[in-house]
């Protein structure tokens, strides 16, 4: 796009100019009721919303390419932008065409970008989860050492850890940010961890990553004259705290948001699972994609949109803290106990608002009238659950309790300011309470009684001029007019009634008029309106200030609620689903009574169907290499156990008879197949890359699942990287985990090492069929039962009962040795030559033979009865 302005409108100049300052992103540039947009913009915007691409003038010789969309209805517009990848420019009138008008004929009038929408820069409720947090992150380097900070600024939530570049993948797996900000000239190294996890990458300049100014920016944004009172940060951190700072500043154009103070975290304080473990195990979002069907979406009960965020953080995040866990497990302990507590505390917490999002909006000016009444409502229904809640809680929800009282001063304020049912915008108006102000009151009664004082100058017209269908009628470009018809306005035109009756247009069916009284009173009635509107605007302002000033008491107040919401909605689950809660303690225990997946149960239950439970016991024998046939539920016994852990360390009961669980400082999962073809590699690749990872950082406290090692290559190939796998955890990582695997042959590493026990998963085979019974116990399975697999898979008779051919040769070679087998192979006809097989007929049982002589239409009931004992005798 060329950008020549010496023959182009002074209006287009404007675009172009502004244009130059942001040429990554889309520039909506706001005309009238439209944002408009020109030139490679319009042509990007009108392909990615699927909206008609139009011209406007030439531009060098060519017509300008140009698209809009309605300013009303623009946030759908940014979000679907967003999610294409795009950023956007928000370029505002800053002043009428009026106002511009002052300054000459043909001044043009005065624009700004006011804002770019970024992915990790929303806050609109339109464009968020309002069940999700929406993370805008940064990662700094300094001399080796690494650091993440990230935010949301839709609820002034403030982060910051150190980070090594290899942890910075899982740290960014558990934090799913929407935008991560690097280094200008680091983006090439990280563009892959990034993307990996769904972010955007976004660089900024060295300056803004410079600790040293970094340390003042950040003292600069809090007001205070040292960080200190915040913690002891490195500069490392201070840098990606830097960073995030300046680009809010960049993005929100100085308008920063209310940011907490930034909090310190540590790695030691929370278990590490990595990207591929969280994708495996389903935490947050289930492999198909989208929250359905993921343990999140499992086990959510919460009422707020604050409950379900912290809900995810804690399940993002279990603790590694003893202390933390067993007070967050006493608190949902005591309201599995006090249940019509959980309930009464459910039933108020139902009318709560977002309170931390409808803060963010009015600092950042992006509020309105509903924001205020919002925070209202929520302060009022704090106090109402004060009152629900007794005396004697435990430490955490005491404290959390004391914290929903004390904000008398700012209810009394808006409750006396506001409307029951304010409007959506302020400039609408009408959203301040009668008796408030009395200066408003004063002019809302001049504007209200001017429209009585119009009714009745139309009474008055009408019974001077005689003509009833008078009317007095308001427009937009005339204001108020007397109106009339044609054949009566030629009565007013004559005299005498022309003396009082001015002419100011004739229509085609109409004519219209005006009085010197009706403009007097036009003039009084605007200015009060218009004067109403700048009153209630005035104090909408006073009253955002006055909600903003106690943003860090409402931000307490918000994290209370969400406390008293996830606990209550753990032990709801709790209490409906027959949850336990869990022993964890800093041995190094896993014993689990009675376990249940609790997502696959749940579907079960939908279904009518019963989850078979199964024990599993990791004290004695820290490793369970488990055996079994395809289809038997060791994958679901694998990764229930791994989910367990997460529910215990992250606070929650668990769905089993008992459990206990020694802290648990990792966990890893390497179940199911897949490949990664847009980086070259294969399954078998990608479990080896996995293996590797796990086997190169799992510690003593690690939780690892492991599922078919080695399947992907030759037998003996991945028979051998399988023992070597599992001998290496039992020796070197010494870690607690459940290997399972098709290879029986490794059940003899029970009997060498010391901490490996053997367990199956049990099936019985009958008629030639097999039947799953979902049950774990101690020992090994006889074989895998692969082709009565396939054959309940629908695979042609024909290839089931060639399979049935060659593995009878395969295992009688194996009997005989390898040449023996070699020679059996050797000696297998060919499958084409192979006849069908004829249907396998099964053999008539006793109960079939006698139901052949039964004449159901001639049975008495006496006889069923009696037939049905028969039966019931041969079974």
């Amino acid at each position: 796009m060329s950008t020549n302005k010496s023959n182009v409108t002074p209006m287009m100049a404007q675009f172009l100019e502004i244009k130059a300052e942001h040429p990554d992103a889309l520039l909506f540039y706001r005309m009238g009721d439209f944002y408009e947009m020109f030139f490679d913009d319009a042509v990007a915007a009108a392909e990615a919303l699927d909206i008609a691409l139009t011209k406007r003038g030439k531009h060098d010789g060519e017509d300008i390419p140009m698209c809009g969309v309605p300013h009303h209805a623009a946030e759908g517009y940014f979000l679907t932008l967003i999610r294409k990848g795009f950023r956007v420019a928000v370029c505002e009138q800053m002043e009428s065409p009026a106002e511009a008008k002052k300054r000459g004929y043909k001044s043009v009038v005065k624009r700004e970008v006011v804002r770019l929408v970024t992915p990790g820069t929303l806050t609109e409720d339109s464009l968020l989860d309002a069940r999700r947090h929406n993370f805008l992150a940064a990662y700094a380097v300094i001399r080796d050492q690494g650091a993440l900070a990230w935010v949301d600024i839709s609820t002034g939530a403030f982060h910051v850890m150190p980070c090594s570049g290899a942890q910075l993948g899982p740290e960014l797996a558990r934090l799913t940010p929407r935008e991560v900000i690097v280094v200008d000239g680091s983006d090439t190294h990280w563009a892959e961890t990034v993307s990996e996890n769904g972010a955007t990458l976004t660089t900024l300049g060295a300056s803004a990553f410079d600790s040293t100014s970094g340390e003042k920016r950040l003292c600069s944004l809090y007001k205070v004259g040292s960080l200190d009172a915040f913690g002891g940060f490195s500069r490392v951190e201070i840098s990606a705290m830097s960073a995030v700072a300046e680009y809010l500043d960049i993005t929100q154009r100085g308008n920063l948001p209310l940011l907490r103070p930034p909090v310190q975290e540590g790695q030691s304080a929370a278990m590490q699972i990595d990207g591929a473990t969280r994708r495996s195990l389903e935490l947050t979002q289930a492999m198909a994609g989208g929250k359905q069907g993921s343990l999140l979406h499992c086990i959510d009960r919460t009422v707020t949109a604050g409950g379900a965020r912290l809900l995810e953080r804690r399940l993002s995040s279990p603790s590694c803290a003893l202390p933390v866990i067993h007070a967050r497990l006493d608190c949902v302990e005591y309201l599995t106990k006090n249940t019509q507590l959980t309930a009464d505390i459910r039933d108020q917490l139902r009318q709560v608002h977002d309170l931390d999002r409808a803060l963010s909006r009015l600092a950042l000016d992006r509020g309105g009238p509903r924001d205020m009444a919002a925070i209202r409502n929520t302060l009022g229904q704090a106090d109402r659950l004060a009152q629900v809640i007794p005396a004697g809680l435990p430490d955490t929800l005491a404290t959390a309790a004391r914290d929903l009282t004390g904000h008398d001063d700012l209810l009394d304020l808006l409750d006396n300011a506001l409307i029951a049912e304010p409007p959506l915008l302020s400039r609408d108006g009408g959203f301040i309470a009668p008796g408030y102000d009395a200066e408003l009151d004063e002019v809302r009664k001049l504007r209200d009684e001017g429209r009585s004082v119009i009714a009745a100058m139309q009474a008055q017209f009408i019974e001077l001029s005689g003509i009833a269908s008078l009317k007095i009628k308001h427009n937009n470009v005339l204001g108020y007019f007397i109106e009339t018809t044609a054949t009566h306005a030629e009565k007013m035109l004559a005299a005498p009634l022309n003396e009082t009756f001015i002419h100011r247009q004739t229509t085609a069916n109409q004519v219209r008029f005006t009085t010197v009284e009706l403009s007097e009173i036009e003039t009084r009635i605007l200015n009060a309106g218009g004067r109403a509107l700048e009153i209630e605007k005035r104090l909408y302002s006073s009253l955002t200030q006055a909600i903003v000033a106690q943003s860090g008491p409402l931000g307490t107040l918000a994290r209370s609620l969400a406390e008293f919401d996830l606990t209550a909605a753990l032990a709801h689950l709790a209490v409906a689903e027959n949850w336990v809660r869990p022993t964890v303690d800093d041995s190094r225990a896993f014993a689990i009574s009675g376990g249940r997946h609790p997502v696959v149960e749940a579907a079960l239950q939908k279904a009518g169907q019963p989850f078979i439970a199964n024990d599993c016991g990791l004290t004695e024998a820290p490793i369970w290499l488990l055996t079994g046939p395809n289809m038997a539920g060791k994958s679901t016994f694998l990764r229930q156990n791994a989910l367990l852990a997460i529910l215990a360390q992250m606070g929650g009961f668990v769905p089993a008879a008992a459990a206990h669980i020694g802290i648990v400082s990792q966990i890893f999962s390497r179940v199911g197949a897949s490949d990664d073809l847009a980086r070259g590699r294969s399954t078998f690749m990608v479990e080896m890359v996995e293996t590797a990872a796990i086997l190169n950082q799992a510690d003593d406290r690690a939780l690892v699942i492991l599922d078919e090692i080695g399947r992907g290559t030759a037998t003996y190939d991945g028979l051998s990287i399988a023992w070597a796998t599992l001998e290496h955890l039992h020796d070197v990582n010494r870690c607690r985990a459940l290997f399972a695997t098709h290879y029986h042959e490794m059940s003899a590493l029970s009997n060498k090492l010391d901490g490996v026990e053997n367990a199956t998963v049990t099936v019985k085979e009958w008629d030639g069929d097999v039947i799953f019974l979902h049950e774990v116990k101690r020992g090994t399975a006889d074989r895998s039962y692969g082709v009565q697999v396939a054959r309940l898979a629908g695979l042609p008779p024909a290839v089931v009962a060639r399979a049935k051919v060659v593995l009878e040769a395969l295992e009688q070679g194996e009997r005989s040795g390898g040449t023996a087998q070699k020679a059996l192979i050797d000696d297998l006809p060919l499958f084409s030559a192979t006849p069908a097989p004829a249907p396998v007929q099964a053999k008539e049982s006793k109960v079939e033979a006698r139901l052949k002589d039964v004449l159901p239409d001639e049975l008495t009931p006496k006889d069923a009865l009696a037939l049905i004992y028969e039966l019931r005798g041969m079974v």
